[in-house]
């Protein structure tokens, strides 16, 4: 898809609105958690490093700290995860104080809680605010559509692929002019199987304790109702074959009892060793190297879904589900297949398809899948276009 950028982002392309500096950014977001919404925010926060500038990410803390720190960037400590109004405003005082001390010049929002008092401390400061709006947000109980407005009040905001732009478009129709569409991006030089050594793919292969033999079955993704894994185990149960191992990798972020739920699923439907719940893992590349296939198969709109792009990067065939980002981010027939959610029995028969591509297909499919990703969906691209957003918020000044 060629036709990335739109909005503000076009004008400034145009040549309408002048680059200006590059500011002190305070990123803001709950916890640096291992899911797209940090890795970006540590992505953008590197890449203002690597441009000489300064840069700071505010959140409760998590895995994904080091990685800030590592790249040069600062973290403040704040308890921004909480949705309590009383908690939410004096946490306004405590950026205020945060921006005062360091010198911040733009706040960028990623996650509502924390938004609104990011908007009330850049407001009361002076300062340019952007959100990023990263998700199709559930408005399932009264007032929910206010809430989740305020991640459409930015200056700018950015929506993380075109489903999301078309999105905020509909329930916002006022931050049409504001909004910039960015798609995520993943670093290409982590997701390239040159770069993944044997020594690594054997540490996940032993770690999961993985039975020679058997194709591999994939599914990344933090452990959560929605993202289909419970799906996925249906689909695995109604598949004519059981010569396969199906690991389910992600963090259960405190879910005990939906992972409870998960392993009683599994043991009903016979699945016992063959699928297996593995938790978080630090070396996906390497994970992604060990699979025959890799399914994504979320039972509601991925805003973006970073796990086919990866996987595609790697020359991995892919099955997902067919709404939301998915459906940008790959070709149907050529670098993966597309399921309707929620049916299992196109889910089995797409995994099975894909189980039964030989040795050639794959070799075909890998560079065709890597040069697909690599035209659009770059963390380079990604930062660039966000340091420009940046850099002409200034210039408006």
């Amino acid at each position: 898809m060629s036709d990335t950028y739109t909005g503000i982002e076009d004008d400034a392309m145009a040549g309408e609105v002048p680059l200006g500096r590059l500011p002190r950014v305070l990123q803001v977001l709950p916890a640096l958690g291992a899911g797209g919404v940090e890795r970006t925010a540590v992505d953008v926060a590197a890449g203002l490093v690597a441009a000489g500038v300064d840069a700071f990410v505010t959140s409760e803390g998590g895995r994904l700290v080091h990685d800030v720190e590592r790249a040069g960037a600062s973290h403040i400590v704040l308890p921004l995860a909480t949705k309590n109004p009383f908690r939410m405003r004096r946490n306004v005082r405590r950026l205020r104080e945060v921006i005062c001390k360091h010198g911040i010049e733009l706040v960028h929002a990623r996650s509502r809680a924390p938004a609104w008092s990011a908007l009330a401390a850049a407001r009361a400061e002076g300062l340019p605010f952007v959100t990023t709006y990263a998700g199709t947000y559930n408005e399932n109980f009264p007032g929910k559509r206010r809430y989740n407005a305020i991640m459409a009040a930015g200056d700018a905001v950015i929506a993380n692929s075109h489903f999301i732009e078309q999105h905020v478009r509909e329930r916002y129709p006022d931050a049409a002019g504001r909004l910039v569409t960015i798609p995520r991006g993943i670093d290409l030089h982590v997701f390239d199987p040159h770069n993944v050594s044997q020594e690594r793919v054997i540490a996940v292969a032993k770690a999961w304790r993985l039975p020679d033999g058997p194709p591999v079955i994939l599914m990344p993704g933090r452990l959560t109702r929605w993202k289909g894994q419970g799906f996925l185990v249906d689909a695995l149960a109604r598949m004519s074959r059981r010569d396969f191992v199906c690991f389910i990798v992600g963090d259960e972020q405190g879910r005990n009892k939906y992972r409870t739920e998960l392993e009683e699923k599994i043991s009903t439907a016979g699945l016992g060793g063959i699928v297996r719940i593995v938790g978080h893992c630090r070396d996906m590349a390497a994970a992604y190297m060990l699979a025959d296939v890799v399914v994504a198969p979320s039972l509601e709109p991925e805003a973006f879904g970073r796990i086919p792009v990866e996987a595609q990067a790697m020359g991995r065939p892919v099955v997902a589900t067919d709404h939301g980002g998915f459906r940008e981010t790959l070709i149907p027939g050529e670098t993966g297949l597309l399921v309707p959610p929620g049916d299992v029995a196109a889910l089995a028969a797409a995994i099975e398809d894909a189980l039964r591509l030989d040795a050639s297909a794959r070799e075909s499919l890998a560079p065709y899948a890597r040069a697909h990703v690599a035209a659009t969906w770059t963390v380079e691209r990604m930062v660039a276009s966000t340091l420009d957003v940046y850099r002409r918020l200034m210039a408006g000044r």
